[in-house]
C-alpha cells in the first residue's frame, strides 16, 4: 500500500507525530496470519488488469472510471467475475470499464441530502470516519478536497478502495486507512472538516465518540455527523435491549433534541439539524454486488414502520456543527 504521499501531507498539516506511528498500525492491519481472507484478496488484487481509466467521473452520483469501450469484451467480463469476489460491495454506486456495480447502499442519495448544506470543501483536509469502501471519499475530493482521508477496519471495505484508486490513479490526494478513531492520536485537531456518518449508533460512547471527532478538527471546522435517530422530545432515547433490524451492535439511538444536547454539551457550536429522512428499502437492499438479506428483511412484514423487534423502522438525521474557536 503506497502511503509515502500521506505521509507528507500529513508533516504538511504539522501532524507529523501521526505520521510516524502511522507504519506499524499498518504492518498489524495488514498482517495475513491475523485475517484469514486478507492473502486472497491480496492475490486477487494482484490479478486486475494494469490498466487505467481514460474517463473518470467522482463529482455525480455514479464514481465511473473507464468506458465499457476501452477494453474488450472479454477483459469486461473477466474484471467483473474478479470484481465479484470481493462482494459484498454495500456503499456505492460505482461504474468501472461499463460493469455497473449496484451496491447494497444507494449512497448517493445521503449525499444528496447532505452536499447543499456542508461549507465547501474546496482546498480544505477531511476525514471520513467510518467510511466503508470509501465512496463517499470519491465525492468530497470531487467536491474540491485538497485531500482526503477515511478510516475503517474492515480489510474488505480497503480492498474495494484500493481497486478504485488503481483505476483511477495512485498517487491521487485520497486513502482509506484500516484504522478506527479510537487508532488515531489524541488532539490531532488538524482537518477542516470531520464526517461521521453510520457511526455514532455503533458507539457505546456516543459523547465520547463525539469528543473524539471534535478533537480531529481544527478549531471552528466542521462536523457532519449522520446517525440513527427517533421521534421524541429532549433527553429521550432508544437503547434497544437485544438486536436492532437484526444489528447486535447498535446503542443509543437518540431524538434530535437530544442529539442536538448532546453536541452542545461536547463544546460543539451553530448545531442544525439540515436533513431527517426514513430509509427506504429502495435506498438499502440486496443486489447482485450484496446477496445478503438487507432492509426488506429487517422490517416487520406487517407494518414498514418498525423494525422485526417491533422498534421504529430506521430514521436518520443529519446534523452540522463547528468545533469551538
Amino acid at each position: 500500500m503506497p502511503y509515502s504521499d500521506l505521509y507528507q501531507a500529513l508533516k504538511d498539516a504539522n501532524v507529523e507525530f501521526w505520521a510516524n506511528q502511522l507504519p506499524p498500525q499498518f504492518a498489524n492491519a495488514f498482517d495475513t496470519t491475523k485475517h484469514g481472507e486478507l492473502a486472497r484478496w491480496q492475490n486477487q488484487f494482484a490479478q486486475l488488469p494494469n490498466i487505467s481509466a481514460n474517463f473518470r467521473s467522482i463529482s455525480t452520483d455514479t464514481i465511473k472510471l473507464g468506458d465499457a469501450d476501452e477494453i474488450t469484451p472479454e477483459l469486461q467480463h473477466e474484471l467483473k467475475t474478479q470484481l465479484q469476489t470481493f462482494s459484498p460491495w454495500r456503499k456505492g454506486p460505482f461504474d468501472l470499464f461499463g460493469i455497473y456495480i449496484d451496491t447494497e447502499w444507494r449512497s448517493d442519495w445521503k449525499w444528496q441530502r447532505l452536499e447543499k448544506h456542508i461549507a465547501p470543501l474546496t482546498n480544505r483536509l477531511v476525514l471520513d470516519v467510518g467510511c466503508g469502501n470509501g465512496y463517499h471519499c470519491w465525492r468530497m475530493l470531487g467536491a474540491g478536497a485538497k485531500r482526503v482521508i477515511g478510516i475503517d477496519p474492515m480489510l474488505r471495505n480497503i480492498m474495494q478502495f484500493q481497486i478504485m484508486k488503481k483505476f483511477y490513479d495512485n498517487n491521487a490526494p485520497i486513502d482509506v486507512l484500516p484504522l478506527g478513531i479510537e487508532d488515531l492520536p489524541p488532539n490531532l485537531n488538524c482537518f477542516d472538516t470531520v464526517f461521521s456518518m453510520g457511526v455514532l449508533y455503533h458507539r457505546r460512547s456516543p459523547l465520547d465518540h463525539l469528543f473524539e471527532l471534535r478533537d480531529c478538527l481544527k478549531s471552528g471546522g466542521e462536523l457532519i455527523l449522520e446517525t440513527l435517530i427517533i421521534d421524541g422530545e429532549l433527553g429521550e432515547a432508544l437503547l434497544p435491549e437485544d438486536r436492532y433490524a437484526q444489528m447486535r451492535n447498535v446503542w443509543f439511538l437518540p431524538s434530535c433534541a437530544t442529539l442536538v444536547s448532546w453536541l452542545n454539551r461536547c463544546g460543539f457550536t451553530n448545531v442544525r439539524v439540515v436533513d431527517v429522512t426514513v430509509t427506504s428499502t429502495q435506498e438499502q437492499r440486496s443486489t447482485e454486488w450484496m446477496r445478503f438479506h438487507s432492509l426488506p428483511n429487517f422490517l416487520n412484514p406487517e407494518n414498514p414502520a418498525l423494525t422485526c423487534e417491533g422498534l421504529p423502522a430506521p430514521k436518520r438525521a443529519i446534523l452540522i456543527a463547528n468545533a469551538p474557536s
